[in-house]
């Protein structure tokens, strides 16, 4: 598992694929710290770490990322720990769509291609 909270160069995720599912790696994002935990067997194991260095669960979100996909298929918004009726969120899926925009902006700016 790894923290990234700096620019950091996407092909890092290519070598982390065959960790745990061949061609998708784990990850959540927080929203509001501008960070993303990544390569774990479960969200909520790469989520139980990101609470303990001080995120907050409202901002944390699960997705999955395809690194040797492009565009929106590199990012699927798929997790248990975004089931949340609190918040408005009642599937895996993120379904706000400010959310997903804040999500893509941090994916983007933290893995740029």
């Amino acid at each position: 598992m790894q923290i990234i909270d700096h620019q950091t160069d996407r092909k890092i995720l290519l070598a982390m694929m065959p960790n745990y599912f061949g061609d998708m790696v784990k990850a959540v994002v927080d929203i509001a710290k501008k960070k993303i935990g990544v390569d774990s067997e479960l969200h909520a194991d790469i989520e139980r770490e990101m609470l303990a260095q001080g995120s907050s669960q409202y901002d944390l979100w699960g997705i999955n990322l395809y690194p040797e996909m492009d565009g929106e298929d590199f990012i699927e918004f798929d997790s248990m720990i975004n089931i949340r009726p609190g918040q408005g969120n009642r599937s895996r899926d993120v379904q706000d769509a400010d959310t997903r925009r804040r999500i893509i902006e941090t994916v983007n700016y933290l893995l740029p291609c």
